[in-house]
């Protein structure tokens, strides 16, 4: 099991307010990858907690059509969806430690529409009309690194023009050199800007607007 049973019960309070069903569409390889076993046991357990989480398993290596319809690039992957509808939102690397708090509020939120995203920042977000990507940088042990997630991940739900990736570095070390991860949480904004920290909301809208207007 990868849930104890303290967790998975706080799980289950968590999740108590779902109203429309959740697919995890858990995309996994059979060698070479560590969390992939746990990342598909997961999912299975949380479909147990409640019975409007669904999943779907997806083989990578022999199932490349179905990774590439969702763009998937890395495993293990997570995609959340309802009534087949894709917000944009990923989660590469299994959502543990902290990071189950973040796959638990995304379910919550693609379930009931709910995001406690301020207006204001809904509007802005809402007027974006090129493509915006947020890969944000993890760990499991970083206590600050969920509400980083969490609002990229809203943003993406939010806007179809908005697409949010939780990363796992260290799971994948070479995207952490490659985008000078030092620390967590850190928002790479269109593959060449960045947010330190887990920066207010507000701000966070800021940096993705003055990105889009250079």
């Amino acid at each position: 099991m990868v849930l104890d049973e303290d967790t998975a019960k706080k799980a289950k309070t968590l999740l108590r307010e779902l109203r429309d069903p959740v697919t995890l569409i858990v995309f996994t390889q059979e060698i070479e990858c560590n969390f992939c076993k746990d990342t598909v046991d997961l999912a299975k357990e949380l479909s147990k907690i409640d019975p409007k989480i669904e999943r779907e398993v997806y083989v990578f290596e022999r199932q490349g059509e179905i990774a590439k319809q969702y763009g998937i690039d890395k495993i293990p992957a997570i995609v959340p969806v309802k009534e087949r509808e894709d917000y944009g939102i990923r989660f590469y690397g299994i959502p543990s430690g902290y990071e189950f708090v973040s796959l638990l509020e995304t379910i919550r939120t693609v379930s009931t529409g709910e995001h406690d995203i301020a207006n204001e920042s809904i509007e802005r977000i809402r007027g974006i009309d090129t493509e915006v990507h947020l890969q944000v940088f993890v760990t499991p042990t970083c206590p600050y690194c969920p509400r980083a997630v969490i609002t990229a991940h809203r943003f993406a739900y939010i806007s179809p023009k908005v697409r949010s990736d939780m990363i796992e570095v260290i799971e994948f070390p070479h995207l952490g050199n490659k985008y000078g991860v030092m620390g967590v949480p850190r928002t790479v904004i269109n593959e060449n800007q960045y947010i330190e920290g887990a920066v207010p909301e507000k701000v966070f809208v800021d940096k993705i607007l003055q990105v889009l207007e250079k």
